[in-house]
C-alpha cells in the first residue's frame, strides 16, 4: 500500500483508539448505515419481490432483502433508528421500518423507478409512494367509477370474443386496470389545465382504449371488424 494511505489508515485507527465517545455509540452509527442501504435495497429492488402473480408465487431474486445482506441482525428489529426519517416515519423500530418498506414496495405493485436520472422526479415519486405507502384512499364514489371503467373495459372484451371469435382484436385481458388508470390520468392533466394528450401504445387493448377512454363509437368498431371503413376525425371533442 503507498506510504500516504498507510498513513492514512494509521490515523484513522487512531482516532478510533482513543476517541471519547462509547464503542457501542460507533456501532449504532455504523447500524444507521446499514439501515439506510437496507432502505435504498428496497427502493432499488422491491419491485423483484411483488405479490403481482396470483396463481403462483415469483421466482427467486438474489440478493434477497433478507437483514444477513445488509449487515443487520434479527437482534436489531426491535432497535430504534434515525434512519426511519429517511422514509417519513421518523425514528422508528427496524421492523417498522421494514414493515413501511414492505408495504410500499413489494405488495402487489412494483415499481422500478431507481433508474430515473432526474433526481427532482425521484425524490417526488419517493415521497408519494412511501407517504402513503401507496395505498392511497378513495372515496367511495371514485371507486364506483373505477368499478365501471373495470367493468366497461371486462364487458367490450367479452363481446369481442363472443360476437367475432377468432379476429383479431388486441386483447386487453389481463391489463384491465388500463381502462380507469388512463382516465385518471386524463381527468387530472385537464384539471391541471393541460389541453392535449397523446397516447402511445402498443396493439394490445388499443381498441378498448379507442371505445372507452376515446369513445369512438361501437357501431364503427363493429363494422371494421366486419370489413367497412371508418376514418378517424381529424380531432376528438369530449
Amino acid at each position: 500500500m503507498d506510504a500516504g494511505w498507510q498513513a492514512f489508515f494509521e490515523g484513522f485507527e487512531f482516532s478510533e483508539a482513543n476517541s471519547l465517545a462509547p464503542k457501542n455509540e460507533h456501532l449504532q452509527y455504523n447500524n444507521e448505515f446499514k439501515v439506510i442501504n437496507l432502505i435504498n435495497g428496497y427502493r432499488e429492488r422491491g419491485h423483484l419481490f411483488t405479490k403481482t402473480n396470483p396463481v403462483r408465487t415469483r421466482r427467486k431474486h438474489s440478493p434477497t432483502l433478507d437483514l444477513e445482506n445488509f449487515g443487520l441482525l434479527p437482534s436489531d428489529l426491535n432497535k430504534k433508528f434515525l434512519a426511519g426519517n429517511e422514509i417519513g416515519i421518523g425514528p422508528a423500530k427496524l421492523s417498522n421500518i421494514i414493515e413501511h418498506l414492505r408495504l410500499t414496495y413489494c405488495q402487489s405493485l412494483g415499481i422500478e423507478f431507481a433508474y430515473i436520472r432526474n433526481k427532482e422526479i425521484e425524490s417526488w415519486l419517493k415521497a408519494k409512494m412511501e407517504g402513503s405507502k401507496n395505498l392511497p384512499e378513495f372515496s367511495a364514489s371514485v371507486k364506483k367509477n373505477i368499478l365501471n371503467k373495470l367493468n366497461q373495459s371486462v364487458n367490450f372484451e367479452n363481446f369481442l370474443h363472443k360476437r367475432f371469435p377468432g379476429q383479431k382484436s388486441f386483447s386487453l385481458e389481463g391489463c384491465e386496470s388500463l381502462i380507469p388508470a388512463l382516465e385518471a390520468i386524463i381527468e387530472k392533466g385537464s384539471q391541471l389545465n393541460i389541453r392535449e394528450v397523446v397516447i402511445g401504445m402498443p396493439h394490445r387493448g388499443r381498441l378498448n382504449v379507442l371505445a372507452n377512454i376515446l369513445h369512438k363509437p361501437f357501431k364503427d368498431i363493429f363494422s371494421e371488424f366486419e370489413g367497412k371503413e371508418w376514418k378517424m376525425p381529424l380531432c376528438l371533442a369530449t
